[in-house]
């Protein structure tokens, strides 16, 4: 009985993180974006500072009709934003917050959660192929183009920590950390972060979306719920990206004074600021630029990552 109630308290743990974090994300780019670009932002949604408005959002989303297009395979098309969200709900069940603090201790934790992340990605594709819009076939395909490219920096960025930790354990790597590690793998936290922000298609690696090109790319045709969902995956996915950061190349729970949880949820929230911080800095790359980032680029920086990272073992050994 014991057991279960333990397995019940994660569970609920992890989907209610997985409901609150993505909504306090995305009220912080509100308030973050306007506090940048010398605005108010949202204000009235809510008696302090527009607390509410991501609540009144999915309450106008909730009340949207749901509009499939004649020429659009319907099943694809509805599975798509189910196919963008729920691995990343699997992957908060394997990302440890503290010791012992995990949904579930995975033996090879970071080739799981680097597998499950490339299917999220699919949801896109899926998006753009099934809509019969031309906007969001290029969407997808541009969406696929980028997946492909920065996919390999991220696996090798990942493969240099669990190198350097001789697990592919997550919570086997925090316990390996060590502070000197923060100059030791800086390269590979940077192609990591970086080629994770392609993958989630954030500004400015929003190639795949180009609003002003491409509407929305693959979820020009979708509305309501079906549309909320894409907005929510992309918050989540900002979440599950700071939280495997921190715990790959920032020690995880690791830090002075407090609780290692609460060390965990503030490298988060830091990460998180620095992904909003991007967007309003950098304007959109082209896609030859982003192509060109990602193999002449962040390819060659994981892979003399990886190169130092087996040189100061076998010296170390």
């Amino acid at each position: 009985m014991a057991e279960v109630l333990d397995v019940l308290i994660r569970l609920v743990s992890i989907v209610v993180a997985f409901l609150l974090l993505p909504l306090i994300v995305g009220q912080a780019e509100h308030k973050v974006m306007a506090h940048m670009q010398a605005r108010l932002g949202p204000m009235y949604a809510g008696r302090f500072h527009g607390w509410a408005q991501l609540i009144a959002d999915g309450v106008k989303f909730m009340q949207k009709e749901d509009v499939i297009p004649r020429a659009a395979d319907r099943w694809v098309f509805a599975l798509a934003p189910g196919v963008a969200l729920v691995p990343y709900l699997v992957i908060m069940i394997a990302i440890p917050i503290g010791p012992g603090l995990v949904g579930a201790e995975l033996d090879a934790g970071l080739f799981f959660v680097l597998a499950v992340m490339g299917v999220g990605v699919l949801g896109a594709i899926m998006a753009g192929w099934s809509s019969g819009n031309k906007y969001s076939v290029l969407g997808g395909m541009r969406a696929a183009a980028q997946l492909m490219s920065y996919e390999l920096p991220l696996v090798l960025a990942a493969s240099s920590v669990a190198m350097a930790a001789g697990t592919l354990s997550l919570s086997g790597i925090v316990e390996a950390w060590q502070w000197w590690w923060l100059p030791w793998q800086a390269a590979g936290a940077f192609v990591f972060f970086v080629a994770g922000l392609a993958e989630l298609r954030r500004p400015p690696f929003d190639m795949p979306i180009a609003e002003s090109e491409l509407i929305m790319g693959p979820m020009t045709e979708y509305t309501g719920m079906r549309f909320a969902l894409f907005m929510l995956a992309e918050y989540v996915g900002i979440v599950v990206l700071s939280a495997l950061t921190a715990v790959l190349f920032l020690g995880g729970w690791h830090g002075p004074l407090l609780p290692g949880p609460l060390w965990m949820l503030i490298k988060v929230a830091l990460l998180s600021f620095v992904v909003i911080w991007l967007r309003v800095s950098y304007p959109r790359l082209r896609e030859d630029q982003l192509q060109k980032l990602a193999w002449m680029g962040l390819v060659p920086l994981a892979l003399g990552q990886l190169a130092l990272t087996g040189l100061v073992k076998v010296l170390l050994v």
